[in-house]
């Protein structure tokens, strides 16, 4: 069924069960599974993130707690370090089966997109968070014609990109050169009250599981307060909590608000895969 593939990718929203999907998938075929998330990159950060280790079993994983929480790891080298990772993978004769929610991570992984090596510009960054929204936009559209709406997604990845479009008009860029991947796309779908009602659940269970003090021991570590917003929900509201900004309620109510429509914005994106040309096998469970 799946040999004709170089690589099995399961997708969905968050809280549709796409871990506890591939680990079965990798269990089944010899497997192993690839990270496609943009947070559980970083250590220390867990509960946050839903890494839920516990669910992997026996098989082993790859692209989670590979970088310190503080830094801002980007897309470039998560490419860069799937591609190493896959090529592991695949040299020990295992499938290699990328599980996870980031559209971005998941088309740059299978797609072979040509990506350039940016580095942050700390003071670029801090002068481009004095400007709002439509002043960043208008200041992107100065330099480059967006390549889609993806370019607005966020507030963070208008902001980097801005960084990168700075960057390229003044300097050569190294860009990555990687061969796309003959793809399987699984996506899990679920109902929307069914999703919802996931989120909130599972919103819960994460804060009695010790959320707010996973993000207190990372300020507790040093890490600034705006560090820690910058990597989101979760770790934005909790920390704006933390730091006084927030009510436990406001905290709790605006990041539920804020998870869900994050899932909406998922499937945004995944539709918009399907319309670039990519094909997915939806299964609903």
């Amino acid at each position: 069924m799946y040999d004709d593939y170089d690589l099995i990718c399961v997708l969905g929203p968050t809280a549709c069960g796409k871990t506890k999907y591939a680990v079965k998938l990798a269990l089944d075929l010899d497997g192993e599974i690839l990270s496609a998330d943009s947070r559980q990159v970083y250590r220390g950060m867990d509960i946050g993130t839903g890494k839920d280790l516990c669910d992997y079993a026996a098989v082993p994983y790859h692209l989670i707690d590979i970088v310190d929480a503080g830094t801002k790891y980007n897309i470039f080298e998560y490419q860069r370090d799937f591609e190493k990772a896959y090529k592991s993978v695949i040299d020990r004769g295992k499938r290699a089966i990328l599980c996870g929610g980031s559209g971005l991570y998941i088309e740059a992984a299978t797609c072979g997109y040509s990506l350039p090596e940016v580095p942050p510009d700390p003071e670029l960054r801090a002068q481009l968070d004095q400007l709002d929204t439509e002043e960043l936009i208008a200041r992107f559209e100065k330099i480059r014609k967006p390549h889609n709406n993806t370019d607005y997604d966020s507030r963070k990845r208008l902001v980097r990109a801005l960084e990168i479009a700075t960057y390229e008009d003044k300097h050569p860029v190294t860009r990555s050169a990687f061969l796309p991947k003959k793809t399987k796309y699984i996506g899990l779908s679920v109902s929307r009250e069914v999703r919802n009602m996931r989120i909130d659940s599972r919103l819960k269970a994460r804060l009695e599981e010790g959320m707010i003090d996973e993000v207190k021991g990372l300020l507790d570590r040093g890490i600034a307060p705006e560090d820690i917003i910058y990597y989101g929900l979760e770790y934005k509201f909790v920390t704006m909590y933390l730091t006084g900004q927030l009510s436990f309620e406001e905290m709790y109510s605006q990041l539920a608000i804020a998870i869900h429509q994050f899932a909406k914005r998922q499937m945004t994106w995944f539709r918009g895969m399907e319309r670039r040309g990519i094909e997915i096998e939806w299964i609903n469970i």
